[in-house]
């Protein structure tokens, strides 16, 4: 028994939004069927290497573990007989298909609720679809630029230009509403025996995301300030230099800050008319930040860290990405497991990261080959009619 024991969810995304949501949704316990283009498959399927087959990418590897696949040719009348029969069959159908498209395929909304009149029919979108950009494409770039995402490093650093983050944070943040909204469907349906249409628009779940902090003043009306959070923003709040790399180091709290300010041997700091006049006006930070950055070269990381937990100072080293997999704690944790797939050998495998007290935890299941379930799946839906 898992948390979505019985749940089917039929999944027709592609790339990394959609697939994250119900990659999520199958670490919990659902069945997930993963439809895709015959022969290619879905494109998350070639983000990373894959060794010695290319649609088994290292990034599909994690997107999409847990879940059956099957190929579909939706302009196949049979093909589309199939799909109609796995929905008829499911509880979630969820696609990424533009609107006409879908509806041109015989799949919108109205024609599945005719299969399964209480499915939760996900619709996951670039823009919301009652707006003047409702057909426009849209990927993680095009949805950091339209959220003025791609403004934040340039505020940060003086370089004009915008640019990227880089992560594919708004494909990941839409994929983590889009489980949400799965969710609170599959309860309401639970409580009510409805089910509904549900929409799931990159670019408002991301300027939400992203608004929570940097609509700050510009929120009222009129506003009182810019748009931007000024501590994200501050150019002085970086990793600190030390005599072999750099920490993070955050005086979050006047007392904290006062605490850190003494270790460094920089207490007087705080009792200057420059830095009084600052905090009166709530734009002291960028001095303290300056000031770690000139204290902190003095000793190494270690130190530092040895001294910094002696005193409850949050701190943490700013290691390498490609040193994650190392990390003590994680390892401690169990977050990294290394397993073997039974197609493309050893590979470290994340496991999810919240832990249910009522469920044990388990093995996940592995990520398929392209139409790697079809002939079972198939065989199934005979096998019910």
């Amino acid at each position: 028994m898992t948390m979505l024991s019985g749940i089917r969810v039929i999944d027709l995304t592609t790339v990394i939004f959609g697939p994250y949501a119900t990659q999520m949704l199958a670490d919990l316990g659902a069945e997930v069927i993963k439809v895709e283009t015959p022969g290619t498959g879905d494109i998350s399927r070639y983000l990373g290497n894959g060794v010695p087959d290319p649609t088994m990418g290292s990034v599909h590897l994690t997107v999409n573990r847990g879940k059956r696949s099957i190929a579909l040719d939706l302009k196949d009348p049979g093909d589309a007989a199939v799909l109609r029969d796995l929905i008829a069959s499911a509880d979630v159908f969820f696609h990424n298909v533009r609107g006409k498209a879908i509806a041109k395929l015989g799949f919108d909304y109205a024609a599945c609720r005719a299969l399964k009149p209480d499915i939760i029919y996900v619709h996951g979108t670039g823009f919301g679809q009652d707006g003047p950009y409702a057909d426009l494409q849209a990927y993680d770039d095009v949805i950091q630029a339209a959220t003025g995402t791609t403004s934040l490093l340039p505020r940060v650093d003086g370089d004009p230009r915008p640019r990227y983050l880089p992560s594919l944070i708004a494909d990941k943040v839409a994929g983590q509403f889009g489980a949400q909204a799965i969710l609170a469907a599959l309860v309401h349906k639970l409580r009510t025996g409805e089910g509904q249409q549900v929409e799931v628009p990159m670019f408002e779940c991301f300027a939400s995301f992203m608004l929570v902090e940097h609509l700050r003043d510009a929120a009222l009306d009129p506003p009182i300030g810019p748009a931007g959070y000024p501590r994200q923003l501050d150019p002085t709040r970086q990793p600190f230099p030390t005599k072999d790399g750099y920490l993070a180091i955050v005086p979050y709290t006047p007392e904290s800050t006062a605490r850190l300010m003494g270790l460094l041997g920089s207490a007087d700091l705080l009792d200057t008319p420059e830095y009084q006049d600052a905090k009166a006006e709530g734009r002291h930070m960028p001095l303290i930040y300056s000031e770690i950055a000139r204290k902190t070269p003095a000793r190494t990381s270690a130190e530092w860290l040895d001294l910094f937990a002696q005193n409850d100072i949050p701190a943490m080293a700013a290691r390498d990405l490609q040193d994650i997999l190392g990390d003590p704690h994680l390892a401690a944790t169990g977050f990294f497991r290394h397993r073997a797939h039974p197609d493309v050998g050893a590979f470290h495998e994340m496991q999810p990261p919240v832990k249910y007290g009522a469920i044990p935890t388990r093995d996940l299941g592995f990520a398929p080959r392209v139409d790697g379930d079809g002939a079972a799946i198939r065989s199934e839906l005979g096998a019910a009619k």
